[in-house]
């Protein structure tokens, strides 16, 4: 069967974005299905379409995939009147798609939540099945967070949230509390099944040739945090845990931050200010590069705002590369991953916004190198056994085809 696909943020390998969708996508094909991926353009990724654009969007083959792309640029850097007024142009651009383009199923995957719209047209005007992902629960993330306090956006997102759930036959959701969430507004549990990010073992397992940030030494801990640079991510508390082992003389560790986005020059500014030499900003590298940065680094920080709704509520790309890795995890707030890391030994949950308690783990990792190996054994252990893309992939395809039926 053909799926169309909908994500705005759709990126293979040689970007430095996430590729669920690209490894989804991947799978579609070697089940026997063919795909039509439809996507924007994303600073942090990279479609593998290099002709022109041609009114406003260009169409071409990517391993197999079948890829449309909108000339939108995105990027995190972005402000939330630009960042809103791209999603309103992607969403409209979709529907023109969905109710054009052949599909036996249309499949679509926030962020942002606008990815629903065309899945919502092809549902009710062409009565075409409809699979909607959710990878974050809006807008109840940015209520929690403040960045959205308008009650009228406000109600109009919570009403296209229901809309979306509503006109889907069948859900998906990258987290415990996604899939708690989306039940909660009176969707049957029968059709929502959870698939979280997995572990791209083909990739971060491999034998890698590894590498280090200029600079740093071959004994010194390198804890690295591969990402968004973004309000929601927290990296203060970073920072407030350099100051912390720099206050302790503690030379031998190093953080690297890898990445880009809005509050990045305030991080720089700040480290330079307090001269946090021991923290180091990277910018952005494609996948197919990270993975030599994981073979050269000691710890992955999974680092998120002191925030309840994210404890249960996210899937975070980096903390199933850094087990792909084999790579302990360093966690900064409670919820579903704070408890994998306990309950399989993998690495250190610490309390939020406790910058002592973040420097003792990152000091207790540096101390005993011997432990620190073997949490990251066990971590390569949870990617096998619980994470691996390949199983959840399957998964995910047998999910999304079986729509049809509905």
């Amino acid at each position: 069967m053909h799926v169309l696909y909908f994500h705005q943020h759709f990126s293979t390998p040689q970007g430095s974005a996430g590729t669920r969708s690209y490894e989804m996508a991947r799978a579609l094909l070697r089940a026997g299905h063919s795909v039509t991926m439809v996507c924007g353009r994303y600073a942090q990724g990279t479609t593998g379409l290099t002709a022109p654009f041609t009114k406003g969007r260009r169409r071409g083959g990517v391993d197999g995939i079948d890829v449309i792309e909108f000339n939108l640029d995105y990027g995190n850097h972005m402000g939330f009147a630009q960042r809103v007024a791209v999603f309103a142009k992607f969403a409209l651009g979709s529907i023109g798609v969905a109710l054009r383009e052949p599909a036996d199923v249309v499949f679509a995957t926030s962020t942002p939540l606008t990815a629903g719209i065309p899945g919502i047209f092809a549902r009710w005007l062409r009565r075409k099945p409809f699979v909607f992902e959710v990878r974050d629960l809006w807008p109840e993330l940015p209520r929690a967070m403040g960045a959205i306090t308008n009650p009228v956006v406000l109600w109009l997102m919570s009403a296209l949230e229901w809309a979306s759930y509503r006109s889907a036959n069948r859900l998906i959701g990258l987290s415990p509390g996604i899939v708690a969430g989306i039940a909660a507004r009176g969707v049957d549990k029968s059709r929502i099944a959870m698939v979280p990010n997995g572990c791209d073992l083909e990739l971060f397992a491999a034998p890698q040739d590894a590498w280090r940030p200029e600079g740093v030494h071959d004994d010194q801990l390198l804890a690295i945090f591969t990402g968004a640079h973004g309000p929601a991510n927290g990296l203060d508390a970073v920072l407030n845990a350099a100051a912390v082992l720099k206050d302790r003389g503690r030379d031998d560790i190093r953080i690297a931050l890898v990445g880009q986005g809005r509050v990045k020059p305030a991080l720089q500014a700040r480290a330079r200010a307090e001269a946090l030499d021991n923290v180091l900003f990277l910018d952005p590298v494609p996948k197919t590069r990270l993975t030599g940065l994981m073979a050269g680094a000691d710890l992955g920080l999974q680092i998120l705002r002191n925030v309840p709704a994210f404890y249960y509520g996210t899937s975070p790309n980096k903390f199933f590369d850094y087990i792909s890795a084999g790579l302990p995890v360093l966690n900064t707030y409670p919820g579903w991953l704070a408890g994998l890391i306990t309950d399989h030994d993998c690495g250190f949950a610490v309390p939020p916004d406790d910058p002592d308690a973040f420097a003792d783990a990152l000091i207790v990792a540096a101390q005993d190198r011997a432990a620190l190996a073997g949490k990251g054994k066990n971590a390569r252990a949870l990617a096998e056994i619980r994470f691996a893309r390949a199983k959840l992939s399957d998964d995910w395809v047998a999910w999304v085809t079986a729509a049809v039926r509905d």
